[in-house]
């Protein structure tokens, strides 16, 4: 009886043993696993759309540093809404008329750091654009951050939305984004663009 029970214990022990090493090991899997999945994964962008959406872009801002209401009006919807730095809201028509009165004219756009999203037949531009001019007769220069929204119908591309906001001085005598480094884009003496691509 003796020689048994010890026999139980020696060859017993190690199972229950191996059983709790494989569930930790099974536990230990898992769990990154688990983490790995809930974590978001990079949006692919098409680069063809990137690059279109980028040419579009240069396309609007040299429409805007000549008053070109012409193509200003191919290149924005029907239910266009902008708003500006200032908080006023203005639609296609109210735009192209500013432009055409002269209250509303830019001298030089210099933009950075821009960042381009594509989801379907919507893209999304983020940027920041250091401008000099005039909004509706009032002064509009500084540095800015802007986002445009572009959307795609019947294979064509139009500007929806248009929102900036200031950035601000971070202290007295502080220039913002100082020696960041970004690389940016002068549009202060525009070369001549094609007309916006139907």
């Amino acid at each position: 009886m003796r020689a048994r029970f010890h026999s139980t214990i020696r060859f017993s022990l190690p199972k229950k043993v191996a059983r709790a090493n494989v569930w930790m090991l099974g536990l230990v899997l898992c769990v990154p696993a688990a983490r790995a999945a809930s974590l978001p994964h990079p949006h692919h962008q098409p680069k063809e759309v990137v690059r279109r959406i980028e040419h579009l872009e240069r396309q609007w801002q040299h429409a805007e540093l000549t008053a070109d209401t012409v193509a200003m009006a191919a290149m924005l919807s029907e239910d266009y809404l902008g708003i500006y730095g200032d908080g006023t809201l203005a639609t296609k028509a109210e735009t192209i008329a500013s432009f055409k009165k002269g209250t509303t004219h830019f001298s030089e756009i210099d933009t950075s750091d821009r960042k381009i999203r594509v989801y379907g037949n919507t893209a999304v531009v983020i940027s920041k654009a250091r401008v000099h001019g005039v909004h509706d007769g009032e002064v509009a220069s500084g540095l800015y951050r802007y986002t445009r929204v572009y959307h795609r119908h019947n294979g064509i591309w139009k500007i929806v939305s248009f929102e900036a906001s200031a950035i601000q001085p971070h202290g007295p005598g502080h220039e913002p984004e100082a020696g960041s480094g970004a690389r940016a884009t002068s549009y202060s003496q525009p070369e001549p663009v094609a007309p916006p691509e139907q």
